[in-house]
């Protein structure tokens, strides 16, 4: 007799549960999960992106800074300007910006690296910061601060998601879950998620940041951090998690 769910994972195969807004956890996904094989992938956002609809004031500005692929989206929704070169904080950001039609210089991956090219090069403000309402990091404070003048614009809200049943039951159940976290907001709504879990949780940061705020919540946790701030970085980490796991 076949089985009731022929599709169904068998129970020894390991969770991937990527918490990334939708378009981008299934660009992950589809990315990473191949190298990770065999593993059940669970889309499950803990955070939507949307966008404002406030305009967007360029007067006066001579340059851009994104932290995001988002913010890239969300201004080139909402205003047709092109010709404002952009400071971004790392690879896929900047060629978000670029298929855009807008010329990107590229720093390392995090706020950081974004700070260190930005008071290297030392670009005619003022810039403008194109973010979300939540940021890792405060750069415009530090820029004014250095002589380059810098104000924020806030273009989209990163508004909390529920986990939903399919990632609940995976918390709750026996196999385990490999976690990426992308941020440290998303890794402290997750980490708040997954205080009751059963399952063996197998967490990996982007950046130091993100693991102290999994470790505030969950501090009896194992946690990776990837050795560059980027999903590719991410992925090695947890591929190396996986053959471990599959070792075991």
């Amino acid at each position: 007799m076949a089985p009731d769910n022929p599709a169904a994972p068998p129970q020894t195969v390991p969770v991937l549960l990527v918490t990334r807004p939708r378009e981008a956890g299934a660009r992950f996904s589809e990315a990473c999960a191949p190298r990770l094989a065999p593993i059940e992938p669970i889309l499950a956002p803990v955070l939507e992106i949307v966008p404002r609809t406030a305009p967007i004031d360029l007067a006066g500005v001579r340059g851009l800074i994104f932290t995001s692929e988002n913010g890239v989206r969300a201004f080139v929704a909402a205003h047709a300007r092109r010709d404002l070169p952009a400071w971004c904080v790392g690879a896929q950001t900047a060629a978000a910006a670029r298929a855009a039609g807008i010329a990107a210089h590229e720093a390392g991956g995090d706020a950081a690296s974004l700070l260190r090219l930005l008071r290297a090069e030392r670009p005619a403000g003022p810039l403008l910061h194109l973010r979300g309402a939540h940021a890792a990091a405060d750069l415009a404070e530090p820029l004014c601060a250095g002589g380059i003048p810098t104000r924020a614009a806030i273009l989209y809200d990163q508004e909390e998601r529920p986990l939903g049943p399919q990632a609940q039951a995976a918390l709750a159940g026996a196999r385990p879950v490999l976690l990426p976290l992308f941020s440290p907001r998303s890794a402290a709504l997750l980490a708040g998620a997954a205080q009751s879990a059963c399952a063996p949780l197998h967490p990996v940061a982007i950046s130091a940041a993100a693991a102290r705020q999994w470790q505030a919540r969950r501090p009896r946790d194992a946690i990776r951090t990837a050795v560059r701030p980027d999903a590719g970085a991410i992925c090695d980490a947890l591929a190396h998690l996986r053959r471990r796991l599959a070792a075991s």
